[in-house]
């Protein structure tokens, strides 16, 4: 005879019986009764049928494993151990280095997963991941604690999950777990569109109001764009003030291409073409998982400070812009190009700029205010969407009074 006993606080059923002399007691994992009760009279059954000698108890088997796969099994199914988010963290990042993505996304993706790992732990057991466990770690993410903590943006904590999933699915595609990502009906705080470019000039006067905490005037610094007077200026402050002779070209060549910092580092020689009146950007962004081109017009200001640059003081190499280490030509890095930034500033009224991506601010909105078809100005920079553009688009202010006007007359 087998019976079924409950367990008082996790309420699951557990099977009981004698044989030989002897009580046996086995969990079922269900706090379903009917479910319970189906497998006790299944187990009754197999026991009886045991007891007559119709079923045959292989040496060494599990008796109890025996009868609940009705004579089919002689021990409990080993079970692979749940891989732990420490494991496959480090295996995916490996995976990722190996050429795959870029440097700098490697190391934002390091970072990113970093977070999850002090959150979770890496003995946590990924398999059983679940969307509780994701809305708890963006409910700490977010929560404010103290004057020492500043909550994180929600434009952030998405790009953490995103790179968590990432993780979640390539462990799924390689077997190593099962399921798909539970991030379904997530719910992150409301975030903020970035604000539009701004003048120095409108920065200041809004500041000048007072009543801004710090890290508002930071963000309205993050927004500010440079006119073309105050670009030129700040080219010709590089031309005496660079802390690296590469300082001054490299900063150009930004302002009157808008290249980011890390497409500046990767400019050879040959990609400036002074016949053609082009310089060749190569790009690692605008397609996921491929390496992408664009050319953007050589203006005469900056092919005169790049042929300066290349005559007088260009050493040779493939790298346009390098650095001398022990009398040896280096290639600037992406890290050296963003300290000299800082050093070159430093103590002068510049030193309000973020770093290099105002010049790429600069010249996506000098372009806007000046009228540029919106076409020229994606190839120019290589952007492609539409949250891209709408941080510019209010510079277009001619265009879009004229379709106010064309409707509502002069």
């Amino acid at each position: 005879m087998a019976w079924l006993e409950q367990h008082r606080t996790s309420g699951h059923y557990h099977l009981c019986f004698r044989f030989g002399g002897k009580k046996y007691r086995r969990t079922l994992d269900t706090s379903d009764t009917k479910s319970a009760e189906a497998t006790r009279l299944r187990f009754e059954e197999n026991l009886v049928l045991l007891e007559r000698g119709r079923f045959e108890l292989p040496p060494d088997a599990d008796l109890i494993t025996f009868l609940l796969s009705d004579g089919k099994l002689a021990a409990p199914p080993v079970v692979a151990p749940s891989p732990l988010l420490g494991d496959v963290f480090d295996r995916y990042l490996a995976t990722c280095g190996n050429g795959s993505m870029e440097a700098n996304s490697l190391e934002m993706l390091v970072l990113h997963l970093k977070q999850i790992r002090r959150k979770l732990g890496d003995s946590f057991k990924l398999q059983q991941l679940s969307t509780s466990h994701l809305q708890e770690y963006v409910n700490t993410r977010v929560r404010v604690k103290g004057n020492k903590s500043i909550p994180l943006s929600t434009v952030s904590l998405q790009k953490e999950m995103a790179a968590f999933r990432a993780c979640f699915n390539w462990a799924v595609q390689t077997g190593i777990l099962e399921g798909t990502f539970p991030n379904k009906g997530l719910r992150y705080p409301k975030g903020e569109d970035k604000r539009p470019f701004t003048t120095w000039e409108d920065i200041e006067r809004r500041i000048g109001r007072g009543g801004l905490a710090a890290g508002e005037i930071k963000k309205w610094w993050d927004c500010l764009f440079l006119d073309l007077g105050q670009v030129a200026e700040f080219v010709a402050f590089m031309a005496t003030h660079g802390s690296k002779r590469w300082m001054h070209p490299m900063i150009a060549t930004a302002a009157h291409t808008g290249a980011r910092r890390s497409e500046l580092v990767r400019l050879h020689v040959d990609d400036v073409d002074f016949q053609g009146k082009t310089i060749l950007i190569h790009e690692r962004k605008r397609v996921k998982g491929q390496r992408t081109t664009r050319r953007v017009p050589l203006t005469p200001f900056l092919e005169s400070v790049l042929k300066n640059w290349l005559a007088k003081d260009h050493t040779g190499g493939q790298n346009l812009f390098f650095d001398h280490e022990d009398g040896k030509a280096v290639p600037v890095t992406v890290d050296d190009a963003g300290w000299q930034f800082v050093l070159s500033v430093r103590g002068s009224k510049w030193c309000v700029l973020r770093g290099w991506h105002v010049l790429r601010h600069s010249f996506v909105s000098n372009l806007a205010a000046k009228g540029v078809d919106q076409r020229f100005i994606d190839e120019f920079v290589g952007h492609s969407t539409e949250a891209q553009r709408r941080r510019y688009r209010h510079l277009f202010p001619h265009q879009q009074r004229q379709v106010l006007c064309n409707v509502f007359g002069p």
